[in-house]
């Protein structure tokens, strides 16, 4: 077994493979709808299913990625998805089409799983999710843009979502379960116990209400386009097409962003700000508004995603919060759609938009506590812990001695030595090198 962590690129592979079913919804259902005997309802009850599967997979197979095997477990999912997607492409039989679309939404949650859990075990895995939000952004862009031009039918994004696993089917031969997650060590956090209990769970649920949020517009922006702010298929279309351009924008700016601002801030201000795209977007009534709501959420969308991604990776090396909390979003993500029909159907689009601007504001505060109390605070330069009852000193492997870090660095690793031992070196010192060597040696209590 490998003793180097997996390579991103295979993970990105995956990841994309996994995720691609979500990004794909709206035009699976809308092909449902077209292409087969079924009310708009019944389409989305279908998409809804095959992301429940996703979810399903998620929370059955987190915890048994290492011990089955990522390489394993990553092509039984992709030959999963491949089947059932396939299948359902190419049948007009609608129980064999809701059973490969769920079957396929299992091997997408499948192949989702392990790749979280790879990514977590990597040095930065930010970076790692963004890559892999980037690569999905941009082949949904593409399929977005190719498919219509293919034809209507319901089997051709099927067909999208079975080809991409099979393409992805090689890049399982680089995934290997990573040394420092096969030799644990007990109270290090990658035992059998989960760490950071309470911050998972608190993360899990205000992912799943983040994602519902997100995509109870995204299920409805269609309608709002066409029937509130009076505009035509083809303007949607192109605003649509835009929005999605600026996603891609938005997942290079979190990259290239990286962990400079730590976590609480781009969560905790990028989800107040998207709580105002939803709000102007429910409200639009022409095209200025509209187009500026979905390109602006659309933007800051994928942005505070990444983060959320990696605030996940952050609290279990094994990736389990990773796979737990994204299987909660696939939850989110299924309900959905289903919540902003009710909520516009009862209520009206503005008054939809403002219960979720309201219901994603109030989960800003406990995401962005998590990411706090998880993430550490920036280092500044000059900045130091005093203790009275132990000398401290600030370690990191491999940084040379007497470096200053730059400004909103990660905080560094802090090594506690008692005073006894302290004290002990001290007079080692003295014998050795005389009392003028030593004379300005700091006393207990200060550094």
């Amino acid at each position: 077994m490998s003793s180097r962590p997996a390579p991103p690129w295979p993970l990105v592979a995956l990841f994309t493979a996994g995720y691609l079913a979500a990004y794909l919804l709206p035009t699976t259902v809308g092909r449902l709808d077209s292409g087969l005997p079924l009310s708009s309802t019944e389409a989305g009850s279908i998409g809804s299913a095959l992301l429940l599967g996703s979810a399903c997979a998620g929370f059955l197979l987190a915890a048994h990625v290492h011990r089955i095997g990522p390489r394993r477990l990553a092509r039984t999912g992709l030959l999963l998805a491949a089947a059932g997607y396939g299948t359902a492409a190419v049948s007009h039989s609608i129980p064999v089409v809701v059973a490969g679309a769920v079957a396929g939404g299992f091997g997408s949650g499948t192949a989702t799983t392990v790749a979280a859990t790879g990514i977590a075990a990597q040095r930065d895995p930010h970076r790692a999710s963004t890559l892999g939000l980037l690569g999905v952004s941009a082949l949904a862009g593409v399929i977005y843009l190719t498919v219509p031009r293919l034809g209507p039918g319901h089997g051709l994004p099927l067909a999208a979502l079975a080809l991409t696993a099979l393409l992805v089917w090689p890049a399982t031969g680089r995934l290997s379960t990573p040394a420092r997650i096969v030799t644990t060590h007990p109270g290090t956090g990658d035992g059998g116990r989960l760490p950071h209990t309470r911050s998972g769970i608190v993360l899990a649920a205000g992912i799943l209400c983040w994602s519902l949020a997100q995509n109870s517009l995204w299920g409805v922006s269609g309608r709002i386009g066409l029937t509130q702010a009076h505009l035509t298929e083809v303007t949607v279309g192109a605003v649509f097409a835009i929005a999605l351009g600026a996603g891609l924008l938005g997942v290079i700016g979190a990259g290239a962003l990286g962990p400079r601002l730590g976590r609480a801030l781009p969560i905790g201000l990028g989800t107040a700000l998207i709580a105002g795209c939803i709000a102007l977007s429910a409200s639009a009534t022409g095209f200025g508004t509209f187009a500026t709501g979905e390109i602006a959420w659309n933007t800051l969308y994928p942005i505070v995603l990444s983060y959320l991604i990696g605030l996940a990776a952050s609290l279990d090396r094994r990736g389990r919060w990773a796979v737990l909390v994204g299987s909660a979003s696939s939850l989110g993500t299924a309900v959905g759609p289903l919540a902003g029909s009710l909520l516009s159907a009862r209520a009206g689009f503005p008054a939809m938009g403002t219960i979720l601007a309201v219901g994603l504001l109030a989960i800003t505060l406990p995401l962005t506590a998590v990411a706090l109390h998880t993430g550490g605070r920036p280092l500044l330069p000059g900045a130091a812990r005093r203790r009275t009852s132990a000398v401290v000193v600030a370690v990191t492997t491999g940084t040379p001695s007497g470096a200053v870090p730059p400004v909103g660095a990660p905080e560094q690793a802090v090594v506690e030595f008692p005073l006894d031992a302290a004290a002990g070196t001290a007079r080692e010192e003295y014998d050795t090198a005389g009392p003028q060597q030593t004379a300005a040696a700091p006393g207990p209590g200060t550094l």
